[in-house]
């Protein structure tokens, strides 16, 4: 502490004397021009005209060394108005008794100029000083309606307080794992010595002390926001005064509310994805719950009656052949089920990477098509393709699953002898637009926008919720375009772009 204390009077000592000397410097150096300027009229100066000239040397070491330098300017002036300008001269001698009411009068009205000189010097540095505080805290209060990062925010903070008060080291502490961590700092570091004599006892915030003894450095200002301590402003270095006591706690304050304000930002976050979370949770349970509880339940109830003897005695092979369909039927449902829960798990991921590779659409559609689960198929679609279809850069394991996703959907909500079109034009040079249409009751233009949501299924929809997400995010990776509109004869039309194969030369 007591090396502290010294550094500190060294620190405030030393620029104070060096302005003394320079202020004194000038102050002579002002008078020794005005003599030499003055000694070849002197026979004709007046002794009041030549103590009124010996006031700008005063003036000039007042500005720049304050009220000492003042004092040996009027001491300097003195001493040269009684030497070469008062009769006899070049001497001592005062001579007439009027050229010691001269001298006095000089003297006495001198050092009070100098006093309101360097008060008035004084003032305009704490003005100074202030502005300086004021724009600082001004700029403080623009980030904060910016909402800047915290960690700039609090940089910018700790450089200005610096800079402000001229301290030796500027720190802002924030509670980590029940200690105090450093998260900014300007100037010389905070040494673990100083960071124990500031660390507050357990349940008792650090404050300001106005009483504080001189020297006490460095020194503590707890952060509190709305009754809560949310860190720690540590100051070395310099002290404050009462005048500045104000515009620090402002700082504080500022700095309170600024981490106050990022604190409650993060966990508002955290507590906007836990509820998100928690919501896609239960929605999810929700949707394959519904999903799987029907067709397990139609599974294990056509496994047990082929299972019972005495069920399957009485039937014939048409009922037999009957249960074993809706078996197979339910299996692939549930099969489908699993698998877009598995697209979607990667998506989530982050692990989906399309692969792209050239391929026919035609081809695309006919592997699709064999691969559709026959109790889905109800009748073969319509496919309008012509034969000049360039060929498309997919991947084709991501649009094949969007072509099924659509074929399914479009099976579901068509009546069930109505035709299901696949069709696909030239867009433009580089894409084609791919077309799934059917004739069922169609989507209300208010819903198309968020038809491809999550979960979002439409009144009497059998689905899992997540086959048009998922389409929908494969065809994004691909960076196209997927939408729905109005079928020619009533109904919806899915549409979707896909990428042209650039010419083989192209490629090359």
């Amino acid at each position: 502490m007591d090396s502290t204390i010294t550094w500190q009077e060294d620190r405030e000592t030393k620029p104070a004397r060096r302005l003394t000397i320079a202020g004194s410097s000038a102050a002579l150096a002002t008078m020794a021009v005005l003599t030499f300027a003055m000694l070849p009229f002197r026979g004709d100066l007046s002794i009041a005209t030549t103590a009124l000239v010996l006031v700008v040397p005063v003036v000039v070491g007042v500005v720049i060394g304050g009220f000492q330098a003042g004092v040996i300017s009027v001491v300097g002036g003195f001493l040269v108005y009684d030497f070469f300008f008062i009769p006899p001269y070049l001497t001592l001698d005062v001579g007439a008794s009027e050229n010691w009411v001269a001298l006095g009068v000089y003297a006495v009205i001198m050092v009070p100029v100098a006093r309101v000189v360097a008060s008035m010097n004084v003032a305009r540095a704490q003005a100074r000083q202030r502005a300086a505080q004021i724009r600082q805290l001004f700029e403080l209060s623009a980030l904060l309606v910016e909402d800047k990062p915290l960690e700039e925010l609090l940089t910018v903070i700790v450089t200005a307080l610096r800079d402000v008060f001229d301290a030796h080291q500027v720190a802002l502490l924030l509670p980590r794992n029940d200690d105090l961590e450093i998260a900014a700092s300007a100037g010389a570091p905070l040494t673990e010595d100083d960071r124990r004599r500031i660390q507050p006892s357990p349940g008792r915030p650090a404050s300001l002390d106005a009483e504080r003894p001189d020297g006490a450095n460095p020194f503590g200002i707890a952060l509190v926001a709305a009754g809560r301590p949310v860190g720690m402003l540590t100051v070395s270095g310099t002290e404050i005064t009462g005048r500045q006591r104000e515009p620090l706690l402002l700082f504080a304050n500022q700095i309170a509310l600024a981490v106050e304000r990022a604190q409650l930002r993060e966990h508002a976050l955290r507590a906007g994805l836990t509820e998100e979370v928690e919501r896609l949770a239960r929605t999810l349970v929700a949707a394959v719950s519904h999903d799987l509880r029907a067709p397990l339940a139609s599974i294990k109830a056509s496994s047990s009656i082929l299972a019972d003897p005495q069920l399957s005695g009485g039937l014939d092979h048409d009922a037999r052949h009957e249960l074993a369909v809706l078996v197979d039927t339910q299996v692939d449902r549930l099969a489908a089920l699993v698998t877009n829960l598995l697209d979607m798990s990667r998506v989530q991921a982050g692990m989906l990477q399309p692969r792209a590779a050239i391929t026919r659409l035609h081809d695309l559609v006919d592997t699709v098509l064999a691969d559709l689960p026959a109790g889905r198929r109800n009748g073969l679609p319509v496919l309008d393709l012509p034969d000049d279809l360039p060929l498309i850069d997919v991947d084709v394991v991501l649009i094949a699953r969007v072509l099924t996703n659509l074929l399914e959907n479009a099976i579901r909500h068509s009546p069930k002898d109505s035709p299901i079109t696949i069709a696909a034009r030239r867009a433009d040079p580089t894409t084609i637009t791919v077309s799934v249409a059917d004739h069922g009751p169609g989507i209300s233009p208010d819903r198309r926008g968020e038809i491809f949501g999550l979960f979002l299924r439409r009144q009497g929809d059998s689905g899992s919720g997540l086959g048009l997400a998922i389409a929908k995010t494969f065809i994004d990776a691909h960076r196209q375009r997927i939408w729905v509109e109005d079928a020619p004869g009533g109904g919806a039309r899915f549409c979707f772009t896909l990428p042209v194969a650039a010419p083989l030369q192209e490629r090359s």
